[in-house]
């Protein structure tokens, strides 16, 4: 089974990559950069986003798993003082099928111009914000109008991303295996003259929203740790990615709200 690793750069994490090269040596396995079967993450969300993004389009054959070097990660079931014991694990399987992976759902983003339609995926969320100015733009869902937003901006997330930027938002927690995405107000402006719901709403698999931003409004957009600016967006739809999913390997059960309890309160739950 060919593997590669992304790492954070810094001490640790290049200590740790070192450590899993030599290991893997040993035992034979390959290392491949460009088409691999297994990817290594070792440093933080940032470092997984970089190799989401990295091998965005190999979805269908890579599986990740990461190695947590920070202070807090929910996509790292490893810490660094467990890196044999994961290197074992991984080292005794054979081919890409024998792995045992979940699957979550990711957000698929299409941005028309005049120029035509791009397409792009987040992994945790996609934003839009309003630069130098306030951001106007209409939400409709499902082809409906649903409300004339102004504000700070726009968050879409995912459920993996919803513990993220979304729940600073004041967004649910979803479980990623919900298939669904999230939209959290970034700021709005409600009072007698505007008003937007003021809640997040999430949306399942077969709906989709869109945001039709007021002409030539200069924003901020970001997919995920990637931020562009651009003025010429006429809509933008979001939805679950319909034939796309990210494969995480899980060599042991690490729950998801496990994942919450450890991040957000602690071990100690008496």
């Amino acid at each position: 089974m060919k593997y590669n690793i992304v790492d954070r750069g810094d001490e640790v994490s290049l200590e740790l990559t070192a450590r899993f090269h030599s290991m893997a040596a040993q035992h034979g396995m390959l290392r491949e950069e460009e088409t691999p079967d297994i990817v290594l993450s070792i440093g933080g969300d940032g470092t997984m986003l970089r190799a989401f993004h990295k091998y965005i389009n190999q979805l269908d054959h890579i599986a990740f798993v990461g190695i947590h070097t920070g202070r807090l990660g929910f996509f790292a079931d490893w810490k660094p003082d467990e890196v044999e014991v994961l290197a074992d694990l991984m080292m005794n399987i054979a081919t890409p099928e024998e792995l045992s992976v979940v699957k979550y759902p990711v957000v698929e983003i299409e941005i028309t111009t005049a120029a035509g339609v791009e397409t792009h995926l987040a992994l945790n969320e996609f934003t839009l914000k309003g630069i130098e100015e306030t951001l106007v733009a209409q939400l409709h869902i499902n082809d409906e109008i649903f409300e004339t937003f102004r504000g700070d901006g726009i968050c879409i997330s995912t459920p993996s991303g919803s513990t993220g930027y979304n729940k600073g938002l004041g967004g649910a927690m979803v479980h990623p295996a919900l298939e669904a995405i999230q939209i959290a107000e970034i700021a709005s402006i409600n009072n007698r003259v505007y008003r937007t719901l003021g809640s997040s709403i999430i949306l399942p698999k077969h709906h989709h929203c869109d945001i039709y931003p007021s002409d030539h409004q200069h924003m901020l957009l970001s997919l995920d740790h990637l931020y562009i600016q651009r003025s010429d967006v006429i809509s933008i739809r979001c939805r679950v990615a319909t034939d796309v999913k990210v494969k995480f390997a899980r060599f042991r059960p690490f729950p998801f709200w496990n994942r919450v309890r450890e991040a957000f309160i602690g071990l100690d739950v008496n």
